[in-house]
């Protein structure tokens, strides 16, 4: 082997040493095609009944957890799960937290690269109702949504356990990206989304530019601007009973920045 095999097959096997995927790298015709995207990062408490909770509903979704290194054992209890479930759940794993919008990113280019129609976000904390994800697969593929959001503020406001001051910033958030914007949406930082595959591919997912908060608006800006039928349905948020929060002040400056940011690129055609 001389030096130059030597360097590519060294950094390659360095790179399987960071990678965990799940063995069905050619996705079955005959499986789901749903794919409900789960990142995490120190979730022991939740990931396993989350899982299973998932694997027992109708429609037979399949999972992809995008794990940020926890050091709890997050990975361990997924791979746990994927023993139980084969090929229905599956595990990339990252080197460390690199941001909630890359997580999605990365998930989202996984199913892009399968067979997968529709694409749905979800917390593994049980601040989003399982139950839900049904209505919004349903929502999409019934009633020809493009995009359809579990909101939290279509019909008031539908959230339980959150101090009051993070219900106000939250609620005005939307509304100050609503006014911004100009995209008529109620909750447009919710985080429990289904996307139809074609949404994602018209996306340039390489150009997304926000990790955190915002990155959750800029989806749905995009999508929206594309003309795609973006839609809400009402969901009720509960605040996380195990595990800790993720959310920090910075999160909520990109989003206000951010905002701003992408609509002066949609009015000079930058977007």
């Amino acid at each position: 082997m001389n030096f130059a095999e030597w360097i590519f097959f060294g950094n390659f096997a360095s790179r399987k040493v960071q990678e965990c995927f799940s063995p069905n790298i050619q996705k079955d015709t005959e499986m789901s095609d749903i794919l409900v995207i789960i990142p995490t990062y120190n979730e022991i408490e939740n990931i396993s009944m989350m899982l299973r909770t998932v694997m027992k509903l109708p429609d037979g979704f399949d999972i992809l957890v995008i794990d940020d290194g926890s050091p709890d054992g997050t990975a361990d209890a997924v791979r746990a799960a994927m023993r139980e479930y084969p090929g229905r759940i599956h595990l990339e794993c990252r080197s460390g937290k690199l941001g909630l919008g890359t997580a999605y990113i990365h998930g989202f280019k996984w199913a892009l690269a399968r067979d997968y129609q529709y694409i749905i976000e979800m917390d593994a904390d049980f601040s989003h109702n399982p139950d839900d994800l049904t209505r919004l697969y349903h929502e999409c593929k019934d009633r020809e949504a493009d995009v359809c959001v579990g909101s939290r503020y279509i019909t008031g406001v539908n959230v339980v356990n959150w101090p009051m001051g993070r219900v106000l910033m939250s609620y005005f958030a939307s509304a100050y990206v609503r006014f911004i914007t100009r995209m008529p949406l109620r909750d447009s930082t919710a985080g429990y989304v289904c996307y139809r595959r074609r949404v994602l591919e018209a996306i340039d997912l390489d150009k997304i530019e926000f990790k955190g908060y915002a990155f959750q608006i800029e989806m749905k800006f995009k999508a929206w601007r594309k003309k795609f039928k973006v839609v809400e349905i009402p969901i009720i948020f509960v605040n996380r009973q195990l595990g800790t929060s993720k959310m920090n002040s910075s999160i909520f400056g990109e989003a206000v920045f951010g905002v701003i940011s992408l609509r002066l690129k949609a009015l000079f055609g930058k977007l």
